[in-house]
């Protein structure tokens, strides 16, 4: 290759080394361990009926502004329908929001809860995240339903929040 060959060859590569797009941190272990505390606090904030903490958690003290969806597998559904014909696998219901939630888990009349979560995945560049998992909510000890939940979460001046929330839900497998 000739010498201007040569000089217009590395010229080329150094400019479109230059105009790649900066690439996001991927899964920064400060931030992972950050959101790893997010979960931690979820749960045991349920355990604890402890409301401040649990609300802080969100992006919003307006649940309006966090999504809060589940969804329901064929057999509750089906379920459901004995005694509600319009049931659905997805219904939209504004009551039923993260306040709505903690605040049933936290009268004073109210059985324990726990949730647990398995497989825990967190990914995240930074700014924003997504954090999914097995779960089961556990009433009195007891298995009340199961699924898959996932979580989106805004790296936010105040630190890591969720914005939302959105899950499967099935009953528990009878023996």
């Amino acid at each position: 290759m000739s010498p201007l060959k040569k000089l217009a060859f590395t010229a080329l590569v150094s400019l479109s080394i230059g105009l790649q797009p900066a690439m996001a941190a991927h899964n920064d272990p400060g931030d992972v361990a950050a959101i790893r505390e997010i979960v931690e606090a979820f749960r045991t904030s349920i355990i604890n009926k402890d409301k401040a903490t649990f609300v802080g958690l969100f992006f919003s003290d307006k649940p309006e502004h966090v999504t809060w969806q589940m969804v329901d597998d064929d057999t509750r559904v089906a379920r459901f329908k004995e005694f509600a014909p319009e049931a659905s696998r997805v219904v939209r219901w504004p009551e039923n929001n993260y306040l709505a939630m903690i605040d049933g888990t936290t009268a004073a009349d109210s059985e324990s809860i726990e949730e647990v979560f398995r497989n825990v995945t967190i990914d995240t560049d930074g700014l924003v995240a997504s954090v999914n998992f097995d779960y089961s909510v556990l009433r009195s000890g007891q298995e009340a339903h199961w699924g898959r939940e996932m979580w989106h979460l805004v790296h936010t001046e105040d630190g890591w929040k969720i914005i939302s929330v959105i899950w499967s839900q099935r009953d528990p497998v009878s023996n």
